[in-house]
């Protein structure tokens, strides 16, 4: 045991550094033809170059990154490449068979031609139609104008070419002013709540809708034969917001009660006789093709008919006028 403790640790032996004997020199270049020359050695402090040139380095240029497109780490969801390829094609051709199937079912029943004529319009067009729903006591005539196309077909001209035309935005941007103005109505009395604008949509949409297929079954038992009626008949029950928005503009003005019936009242006469001459085209075409066709007792029963159509407006603008 002391033997143990009295045996030194062998002394510790240290690398040795080793230096190659021979550094062999770089191969010899030619001189540059900028006039540099090159050292095998650093030079001396004072010796100096026989030419010098300035470098100019070109500007920097940032490489341009990849677009980086967010691809979803589908291994994270326990998923790999094939199955989340899949997966995409799968909902890819869901998608295609969807639209496909919209395409065919839903907007081929759109009447899109029709819709495209009734919006034809221009700037000039809307504001003699206005003046002529709010002024119709002078206006002549109320006949609708004919064009022969191409094929031989006849048509009617859009609105933008015949002022006696239906067309479907005067009615839209009225309903849309009518709601607007009815909620400015009601928030200036200090009663407006947001279901006031569901509520004049609603009502709006109603009586359209009602004064619509008034026209419609009227037309059916009086045997109204035409092509294209579903839309002008909505277009002509959308004119009587004119009538209504003034009646409601008077309302606001504070103008007192007298004023506001009298505007009330020119508006559902104007509204009515603007009525009466224009669905006469529908409920009695003047076409040579219908001249003969329509007997004494039968042309009896449409002009009522008509009678009863421009009366039931009163109805009509007094539900709206009521907000």
């Amino acid at each position: 045991m002391s033997d143990y403790y009295s045996r030194s640790p062998p002394p510790l032996q240290h690398p040795v550094p080793t230096h190659p004997a021979f550094i062999p020199e770089p191969p010899s270049t030619p001189a540059s033809p900028q006039g540099y020359q090159r050292f095998i050695s650093s030079p001396p402090p004072n010796q100096q170059y026989t030419a010098r040139t300035q470098y100019n380095p070109p500007p920097f240029q940032p490489i341009p990154n990849p677009r980086h497109e967010h691809i979803p780490d589908f291994a994270a969801w326990g998923m790999n490449d094939s199955t989340a390829q899949f997966g995409m094609h799968l909902g890819q051709t869901a998608v295609a068979a969807g639209q496909d199937y919209v395409q065919k079912n839903f907007i081929g029943m759109i009447p899109v031609t029709i819709l495209k004529h009734h919006f034809n319009v221009s700037n000039s067009y809307v504001m003699h139609k206005l003046q002529l729903i709010i002024f119709p006591w002078r206006h002549k005539p109320w006949t609708r104008k004919i064009r022969r196309t191409e094929a031989g077909h006849t048509e009617w001209q859009p609105p933008r070419d015949d002022i006696n035309s239906p067309d479907l935005y005067i009615p839209l941007m009225a309903l849309v002013t009518y709601i607007l103005i009815a909620a400015l109505q009601t928030g200036l009395q200090e009663r407006f709540h947001p279901q006031i604008l569901g509520a004049s949509a609603t009502r709006a949409l109603l009586v359209v809708l009602l004064d619509f297929l008034f026209v419609q079954c009227g037309c059916y038992l009086l045997n109204v034969q035409g092509t294209g009626q579903v839309v002008d008949l909505i277009a002509y029950g959308g004119y009587k917001f004119v009538g209504v928005i003034l009646t409601i503009f008077a309302g606001l003005l504070n103008l007192g009660p007298t004023v506001y019936v009298l505007v009330f009242v020119y508006a559902f006469a104007a509204n009515a006789l603007f009525i009466l001459r224009s669905l006469r085209s529908v409920v009695l075409p003047e076409s040579p093709a219908n001249v003969g066709t329509v007997n004494p007792a039968s042309r009896k029963r449409r002009i009522a008919f008509l009678f009863l159509e421009a009366v039931l407006q009163v109805v009509y603008m007094g539900i709206l006028v009521r907000v």
